[in-house]
Parts: structure tokens; C-alpha cells; sequence
């Protein structure tokens, strides 16, 4: 297996989409985007998960957007998220997606169906053992129902093909766990909410698949650069910076917050998919206002840097 460095900030990227009747995949944009974020200093690119509304695109659809990734970037690794409730499915996808170009795979744990323990084994290692490329198991109990434990993920961990670990279920205590019992392995943990990223890397989480870095790429690569060559003091000052940021980006459901962010931004449309609709004009102006305050302190950064 090719290895991959899982150190460092992953934007979970957003699928931006034209204003038809379909919501066709406006390519240019998304291409435009990942050479933004390279250029910003990510450390990958995650395309074709949650935040990129996967459940609403068609194999085809995911493949396409995976190799227009791959494609536009130059010197960071490209994350496909190939998962499904489906073995099989998620077997192709995964299949497609390394033949595309992929450097590594974000599978998500099957939702709706809440396999036990056992199920989630046998489905992970299914895909492991066919599919030669990195994978990270996808832990995020508030969307597929059924959380991953930790015994299932260190099983997991001893698999060659098995690279790391996103954890968004909010649990500190089983997060813990699993840097803990996984520090034999060549194995990573990282981050998948903003605002535990700090939190996971003070006890040993290695990055993070982010949201807001669409929107901050800088600033989210300095707190987690900071916090993984030990200088939390600066880490602390970025991620209490960042706060409300990550707070509004999950005001509603993802990606519909951060897609307006970007928006506002210029960076891309915010349009969706159904059966996901606009950011609430309420929570559109405290972001608006939000966005204005964090480039005002951008600027005034640039202006002390520039006195010095």
C-alpha cells in the first residue's frame, strides 16, 4: 500500500452546482476552489463527502468530481469519500475512486441500516482487503445512527490498508481511547468538528477533516501547526479566533452554512441539492457580520506585519 501523511488540515470540501433545474456540477468552480486551498497551505482535500453532498450525487457524478480534483491540484493528496450503507457499493466506489487517482479513501460507516460491531468490521475490512489504497473509517454517529466503538475501531487499525480514523461523535472519553489503544499502529486520528480540533490534538489526534479551513484555510493550518510543534499558547489564541466561526457553520445542517460562507466570500455559489434549502436570512447576516470581523483582523494583521 502507498503510505500517506494524514498530519496537518483537510478542507472537507464542498460540490458547487450550477443554478439549472438539475444542479449540474459547476467543474470550473470546483477546480478554481482546490488550487485556492493548495495555494492556501491544506495538506490535502477531501472531495465527494458529506460536506460535498454525496448523498445526492450518482456514482458517475462522485468519480467525476474526484478526478476534476485530482486534476486541478499539484503537491497535496486528494481524499475521495467513497462510503455507502451499501458493502457493495461502497466497494465500487472505492474501486473507481483509486482508479481515478485517489491517494487515499473516507469511507463513512453504514447509515440507516446500524450494523452491529461485527458488521462494521466485516464491511471495512471487505473494502480493505480488495481496494490497495489508504482508507479512513468515518465515525459520525448523528448522521448514520450507530457509532463505531472502540474496540472496533483498534480491529480496525491493525488492517495494512486501514490509515486512519475521522472521529466526529463528540465523545472525548472514546476518542482518547482509541489514540491511545492505536499508537502501535501506523495509524492516525483525526479531527471531524471544528471545534473539537484543538481538544483531539492535545491528546494525540494528528489533524483534522475540516469544514471551516473552506472558508480560513489559514488560520485553521496556523492552529493546528502551532498545537503539532507544541506551541499551544498560539494554538489556544487561533482556535478561540476561529470560535464562532465554527459555531455558525454548524448552525444548520452542513454543508449549507459553510456553502453561503463561501458565497459571501466569493469563492463559489451557495446553491444545494434537495432536499437541503438556503441558510436561514437570519443566521445569513450574523454570518455576513461574522466574515467582515475575522478579514478586518486579517487586515490588521497585515498592517502591524508591515509597521514591523
Amino acid at each position: 500500500m502507498t503510505q500517506i501523511d494524514l498530519t496537518g488540515v483537510f478542507p472537507a470540501i464542498p460540490t458547487p452546482f450550477h443554478d439549472d433545474d438539475d444542479r449540474s456540477i459547476d467543474f470550473e468552480t470546483l477546480r478554481r476552489d482546490a488550487q485556492r486551498l493548495e495555494a492556501a497551505g491544506v495538506d490535502g482535500l477531501v472531495p465527494a463527502g458529506s460536506t460535498g453532498e454525496s448523498a445526492t450525487m450518482t456514482h458517475d457524478e462522485h468519480i467525476e468530481v474526484v478526478e476534476a480534483v485530482v486534476d486541478a491540484v499539484d503537491d497535496v493528496p486528494v481524499i475521495a469519500g467513497t462510503g455507502s450503507n451499501n458493502t457493495r457499493e461502497a466497494l465500487s466506489l472505492s474501486q473507481r475512486a483509486a482508479d481515478a487517482g485517489a491517494d487515499a479513501l473516507l469511507l463513512i460507516s453504514p447509515y440507516y441500516n446500524k450494523p452491529e460491531q461485527r458488521g462494521l468490521v466485516d464491511h471495512y475490512r471487505t473494502i480493505a482487503d480488495a481496494v490497495d489504497c489508504p482508507q479512513i473509517v468515518y465515525n459520525v454517529p448523528s448522521r448514520t445512527g450507530q457509532n463505531i466503538e472502540p474496540d472496533t475501531a483498534v480491529e480496525l487499525a491493525s488492517h495494512e490498508n486501514v490509515a486512519g480514523f475521522k472521529a466526529a461523535s463528540g465523545d472525548m472519553n472514546q476518542i482518547s481511547e482509541i489514540v491511545e489503544r492505536s499508537r502501535d499502529e501506523d495509524f492516525s486520528v483525526l479531527s471531524g468538528d471544528d471545534g473539537m480540533t484543538l481538544p483531539m490534538l492535545s491528546i494525540g489526534a494528528d489533524g483534522c477533516i475540516s469544514v471551516a479551513a473552506n472558508v480560513e484555510p489559514e488560520r485553521t493550518c496556523a492552529m493546528v501547526g502551532a498545537a503539532v510543534a507544541g506551541d499551544y499558547e498560539r494554538a489556544r489564541a487561533i482556535h478561540h479566533e476561529l470560535g464562532p466561526l465554527f459555531r455558525a457553520l454548524f448552525v444548520e445542517t452542513n454543508p449549507i452554512p459553510v456553502k453561503e460562507a463561501m458565497r459571501i466570500r466569493g469563492y463559489g455559489p451557495a446553491h444545494l441539492r434537495q432536499p437541503l434549502s438556503r441558510l436561514a436570512s437570519e443566521h445569513v447576516d450574523r454570518l455576513e457580520a461574522l466574515l467582515a470581523d475575522l478579514a478586518d483582523e486579517d487586515l490588521e494583521a497585515e498592517y502591524e506585519e508591515a509597521e514591523r
